[in-house]
């Protein structure tokens, strides 16, 4: 299974990315990449076990909620090439 999520709101600027990435460290079996997008808003792959990228989603929205004022989820196919969740540019 794998997402493609689109945040806005003070999403940038606030360590967005860097949280995503050490949540995702708790959540193994998560695979992707999270960035900043110029428009303001913040762009996530997450690939693995459905479960455990729905839960890992769930505790990046609460864990950051006062800064998401929207998010856009889309489905995606998965990308077995990925191994770990990092930043990227």
């Amino acid at each position: 299974m794998a997402k493609s999520v689109f945040y806005s709101g003070d999403v940038q600027g606030v360590g967005f990315r860097a949280t995503a990435v050490s949540i995702a460290r708790r959540h193994p079996g998560v695979r992707g990449w999270v960035r900043n997008l110029s428009d303001g808003r913040v762009e996530l792959f997450a690939d693995g076990p459905a479960g455990v990228v729905d839960d890992f989603l769930a505790d990046l929205r609460e864990y950051m909620a006062e800064y998401i004022r929207n998010e856009d989820v889309f489905d995606r196919d998965p990308d077995e090439t990925l191994t770990g969740f990092r930043v990227t540019y």
